[in-house]
């Protein structure tokens, strides 16, 4: 069965906790890629940051509802929720908006294996580590490609 190392992407596209938002649709528009690693000025893995996570930037800001009883003011709604919400919409660079827990895998993951740990994380891009470093990534339509041979 076909392994991560087999079917990875080694030249991957990333960008830092630091970049724009506004460079990073320019990178996914000029990339075509669709999700992007995050990574430091070493090039150690920190995240994962998708189109997805920029289109959900641009919903409506949900404002929660509140009862005030007693001189208190209570949240119906999560104030917490809240608080990431408005963190989202307020956003200016990648770091503000990643995922921070991206799914990884390791060189000798299986196609099985790999498929499994997309779909359990709804995952579409999963990061190939090696000795914590980052070697590739495998995206979903490698997995469709690996299916085709």
């Amino acid at each position: 069965m076909l392994t991560a190392r087999e079917i990875m992407t080694t030249d991957v596209v990333c960008v830092t906790p630091e970049t724009s938002l506004k460079d990073l649709a320019a990178q996914f528009v000029a990339s075509k890629f669709s999700n992007m690693p995050v990574v430091d000025k070493s090039g150690k893995l920190l995240g994962i940051i998708s189109e997805t996570d920029l289109v959900e930037q641009q919903k409506p800001l949900h404002i929660p509802t509140v009862i005030a009883l007693f001189d208190g003011v209570f949240y119906l709604d999560s104030e917490k929720r809240f608080r990431q919400e408005v963190d989202r919409v307020t956003a200016q660079t990648v770091g503000e908006l990643c995922n921070w827990t991206p799914v990884t895998c390791g060189p000798d993951a299986t196609l099985r294996e790999i498929a499994g740990l997309m779909s359990s994380h709804k995952a579409h891009l999963m990061p190939v580590l090696e000795n914590e470093k980052m070697i590739g990534v495998v995206a979903r339509l490698d997995l469709i490609k690996a299916v085709e041979v």
